[in-house]
């Protein structure tokens, strides 16, 4: 036997290929991809510079203070790096999230039209 329909979820249905369509939404990823793509071109090159670096050359290993390289400083830089980039997508995030959940309420005021 079918259950009735809530009238809420009826009201609230959304048309999500209606919402990946909108302008708004391309705006939104198109500002997710101006962000994600450089902040991961940084980090990899950020994290594959100190094995590079260590393997070619040599300038990672003069003393920085008495006995740390300047290879431990770069390895302890790549600590705080991560953290960094971590907290700062964390923030970004929150915004992407805000923007989204607009996006979705102004389509289900719209009735599912886009």
């Amino acid at each position: 036997m079918a259950q009735p329909k809530l009238v809420n979820e009826e009201k609230n249905h959304v048309d999500f290929e209606k919402v990946e369509s909108s302008p708004q939404f391309k705006k939104l990823m198109e500002n997710k991809k101006k962000f994600i793509v450089p902040m991961t071109i940084f980090f990899l090159v950020f994290y594959f510079l100190l094995p590079i670096s260590t393997s070619y050359g040599t300038f990672l290993n003069t003393p920085v203070f008495g006995d740390i390289t300047w290879a431990w400083v770069f390895a302890v830089a790549q600590f705080v790096m991560t953290w960094v980039i971590c907290s700062i997508y964390v923030k970004k995030a929150n915004t992407f999230d805000k923007d989204a959940d607009q996006i979705v309420k102004e389509q289900i005021e719209r009735g599912g039209k886009a």
